[in-house]
């Protein structure tokens, strides 16, 4: 089927559906789903997730045997993460003058060309530590102009009412591939080496292509006469103005702080801690994948049960419990269930967090606004990485969880001090 059919074809259907009597999915999580753009979109988008967690357990894996250092292992994350901070409130302006489709499109040849390039890189033989640093960095570069703007597109693909259960199945998505990505990576880089990892994950993002040249868009973005400087004044004004936006983003900083202990130091604690070898981390990383779709059937209960901001506490608190068992046993089953309530409690929180910024922000603030949010979280998870890298480098990994775990039970209880409001 050509571009143009495959466009034509979205564009009938989602006619074809306001006309049809409701679903049996109307009203439940999935019903975004009823919708054919936005359908295409979440496919597209489990791909590209499902090959980001096959390419991370590889670049985590291929660190550890290049530079096994705590602080090098946990550079790779930073290296991702660093662009975001410094990069993804300009590109927040950006999203919301210049064409949104344009702008991913560029994004995805960002990340096949990085991606392609250290596939054949680490193939060859010829990789270093500080080149899979280099090309992380260009990934980060590709990430931060993709991540805001196709969080700021979804509103444009479902109606508003279904917009808060379009960004909760954007979160399934997100860990649904994590639940199996880690163990397809695993099982890869036993089979043929770390680099097939980073190919499968340059085919994801042609697949994000194939759906970005379908989309025809008829909406434009526009500067609405402002400067760049005014329309970056602007959106920062909103969000530190509005006081439920400014409760959501020291809620993202007071998680993912001692929360990144998890990330920057589990490829050690199956390697050092576990011994383990590429299919245990992948084994890990498969638990709290598994942990975050299963939490997500109970998260709207927990949420009209408690309220959002006790969840978000409570969601807090079972990671740090989770957090602090890992780093205090060896016994698989325990292990498991520590990072299956990790699993839960990670996507319990930022999904809480993230659909309430998307239903406070204006649409045409919405690519500014997240641009914050992803600055807040990357720069949050850049600082962890680097401090509980060095602070398990001078004592050692579960010594670090452990610290991680205790500062993050008491920043629990702290979060019910910044309210975000009950907007979902």
């Amino acid at each position: 089927m050509t571009t143009d059919s495959v466009a034509d074809h979205l564009a009938t259907e989602n006619t074809e559906q306001s006309s049809k009597p409701k679903s049996r999915f109307a009203g439940s999580a999935w019903e975004p789903l009823t919708i054919p753009l936005y359908r295409a979109f979440w496919i597209a988008s489990f791909a590209s997730n499902l090959g980001t967690w096959i390419h991370e357990i590889g670049a985590g894996w291929l660190m550890a045997s290049l530079d096994p250092s705590p602080q090098m292992v946990a550079a790779v994350r930073t290296a991702m993460t660093l662009p975001i901070v410094f990069l993804a409130i300009p590109v927040g302006v950006m999203g919301d003058r210049i064409d949104r489709r344009r702008l991913l499109i560029l994004t995805q040849l960002i990340l096949f060309s990085a991606t392609a390039s250290l596939a054949t890189l680490t193939l060859s033989g010829i990789i270093t530590s500080w080149m899979l640093l280099g090309l992380t960095v260009a990934m980060g570069i590709g990430m931060v102009i993709h991540v805001p703007i196709w969080q700021a597109s979804v509103p444009e693909l479902v109606p508003k009412k279904q917009l808060s259960r379009a960004v909760a199945l954007g979160s399934i998505s997100f860990n649904l591939a994590r639940a199996v990505g880690p163990a397809i990576g695993g099982l890869l880089i036993a089979i043929a080496g770390p680099w097939i990892a980073f190919a499968a994950n340059a085919l994801s993002f042609a697949c994000v292509l194939s759906v970005l040249f379908a989309w025809k868009r008829e909406r434009r973005e526009s500067s609405r006469g402002l400067s760049f400087q005014l329309s970056l004044y602007q959106g920062l004004r909103f969000v530190t103005r509005n006081r439920s936006m400014r409760h959501v983003l020291i809620g993202v900083v007071l998680f993912i702080l001692p929360a990144s202990a998890l990330w920057s130091l589990l490829p050690l604690v199956a390697k050092q801690h576990l011994n383990w070898g590429a299919s245990g981390f992948g084994f890990l990383v498969g638990c709290v994948g598994a942990g975050a779709v299963s939490a997500a059937a109970l998260l709207p209960r927990l949420q009209h049960r408690f309220g959002i901001d006790r969840t978000i506490a409570f969601a807090m608190a079972g990671f740090a419990i989770g957090l602090c068992l890992l780093g205090m046993t060896t016994q698989v089953v325990l292990i498991s269930a520590a990072t299956l309530t990790m699993g839960a409690s990670w996507m319990i929180t930022l999904t809480s967090l993230n659909a309430t910024a998307q239903v406070i922000l204006p649409g045409r603030l919405r690519a500014r606004g997240m641009g914050c949010y992803l600055t807040a979280m990357a720069s949050s998870m850049a600082l962890g990485s680097v401090v509980w890298g060095r602070c398990a480098e001078i004592t050692s990994v579960p010594s670090a969880q452990v610290a991680a775990a205790v500062l993050l039970f008491l920043f629990a209880g702290l979060s019910t001090k910044f309210a975000v409001g009950d907007h979902l």
